[in-house]
């Protein structure tokens, strides 16, 4: 993520924290992140994961795109996966849908915290196969199959087999 990038997700997070009437020792705590590293991330010096953007957005109960600054092309990763927002779209009843290009390493093995009540995740792979859903739940996907699950639990992608998994992943929350 650039400087450029990092300063307006910083500057989103912050807003959408103080909209929330939080400090910054409450989101931190909220989402288990260190508080130091959200003040960091908040002032646009530090480059968040994927993971911990999940775990602030779940806190503030906002899709992630939001704290992406609803920027398509953003690309944020964690070990073994990556993400770019490819489209964000909050349609006039309230409803979020945020679709992203998602990379999995071979051998990745990605969880994934609750996203809300409501919020449903599909997922489209184009190349390699994936495990992906809830835990004990999850479902077996190559080229051109989808799983589907309600993300309001933790739930997560495991690459199966020697190939990286290429998929489309859409989101879509509730108002």
């Amino acid at each position: 993520m650039d400087s450029e990038v990092a300063a307006a997700v910083g500057a989103r997070l912050r807003a959408t924290r103080q909209a929330r009437d939080l400090s910054v020792g409450a989101l931190a705590a909220r989402a288990g992140v260190g508080k130091g590293s959200l003040s960091e991330i908040e002032n646009g010096v530090r480059n968040p994961t994927l993971g911990t953007l999940y775990a602030l957005a779940g806190a503030l109960e906002v899709p992630l795109a939001t704290l992406l600054a609803d920027r398509p092309g953003v690309e944020v990763a964690s070990p073994g996966i990556g993400a770019r927002l490819l489209d964000a779209t909050r349609h006039p009843d309230g409803t979020t849908v945020e679709v992203y290009l998602l990379h999995l390493d071979v051998g990745a093995r990605h969880r994934s915290p609750a996203h809300g009540a409501g919020v449903v995740e599909h997922l489209l792979v184009t190349h390699g196969q994936a495990l992906a859903g809830l835990p004990g739940r999850e479902t077996a996907v190559g080229p051109g199959q989808t799983a589907v699950w309600e993300s309001s639990a933790e739930h997560g992608y495991t690459v199966l087999g020697d190939a990286p998994v290429e998929a489309v992943l859409t989101i879509r929350s509730p108002a």
